[in-house]
């Protein structure tokens, strides 16, 4: 990354998944050193359960612990051997109690694990003649926001449904976020209608760039995701879109247009805090 210019090169992996976890890490592990050979970028963001089918009876059954489970280590090695950041979508986290999160892990170009986010809002939905899903049946709900530090600049992260909820949105961008990156995997009901939509809102509403990372679409698979990983920016227009296929997604972030839109349109400093505020609740 070019601090003069506030450069930041991402690049997202919309890789497809299978029931074979260890194909699906070594498929990540494939496309990370053919991203770092060919782009050299700061930033790698994976998919949502991306070593694992996305189904709530499979969540248990391919759940790890973190930081010492095979993906995480994978994911540790290789940030530590490109000297990268690592956003590593999210996977099934067995955790405290034997409970059972969608958990996307941060490392960083040390290897370490810097941060740890559980997903907030679990997907609970039933849409008539288009989906049911109920992540609530298997999953338990995480309870704390995370933001990570690269380079001087500030990135939420949010995982799929999160991103449906401005008011989290909105608390990153209070504590100074330039960033939110949401690993997601919509699908063929609600893709269509809202994916690009949500994303751009919510780059509109906190004037900041907004990336998610999508499973590849799978016509077979037993939850077919959308695909069509983006990355928008605080104009709230489309910078990069990938199609549905597996594809990697290289992006060139500048920074600076962060400042240069919080500027022109100050909306920030222009809300009536005397007649409401969105406000995080200490627990």
């Amino acid at each position: 990354m070019s601090k003069a210019s506030n450069i930041m090169r991402l690049a997202l992996l919309q890789l497809k998944g299978s029931k074979d976890k260890a194909a699906n890490v070594q498929n990540a592990v494939s496309k990370i050193e053919t991203a770092v050979r060919e782009h050299q970028p700061r930033l790698i963001t994976l998919p949502e359960c991306f070593n694992a089918p996305y189904g709530t009876k499979y969540f248990r059954e391919y759940s790890e612990t973190i930081p010492d489970g095979y993906t995480s280590q994978q994911l540790s090695n290789l940030a530590k051997k490109h000297q990268v950041y690592i956003v590593g979508g999210t996977i099934p986290e067995l955790g405290e109690n034997d409970a059972i999160y969608n958990t996307c892990t941060v490392w960083s170009p040390t290897g370490d694990l810097v941060a740890k986010h559980r997903k907030m809002h679990l997907f609970d939905i039933d849409v008539k003649g288009g989906i049911r899903f109920k992540e609530s049946e298997t999953l338990s709900a995480g309870n704390d926001f995370t933001t990570i530090d690269i380079d001087g600049h500030k990135i939420g992260i949010g995982i799929c449904y999160d991103i449906r909820f401005e008011e989290m949105a909105r608390l990153y961008r209070n504590a100074g976020c330039e960033m939110i990156i949401y690993p997601a995997a919509f699908n063929m009901t609600t893709g269509p209608l809202h994916w690009e939509l949500l994303q751009r809102a919510r780059a509109n509403d906190n004037q900041l760039f907004v990336v998610t990372t999508s499973p590849a679409r799978d016509p077979v698979a037993e939850y077919v995701a959308y695909g069509h990983s983006l990355v928008v920016d605080p104009w709230a227009k489309v910078q990069q879109s990938a199609g549905d296929g597996e594809e990697t997604v290289v992006a060139d972030i500048d920074f600076s247009l962060v400042e240069q839109v919080r500027q022109q349109i100050p909306v920030f400093g222009q809300r009536r805090l005397d007649l409401y505020a969105t406000v995080k609740k200490s627990k």
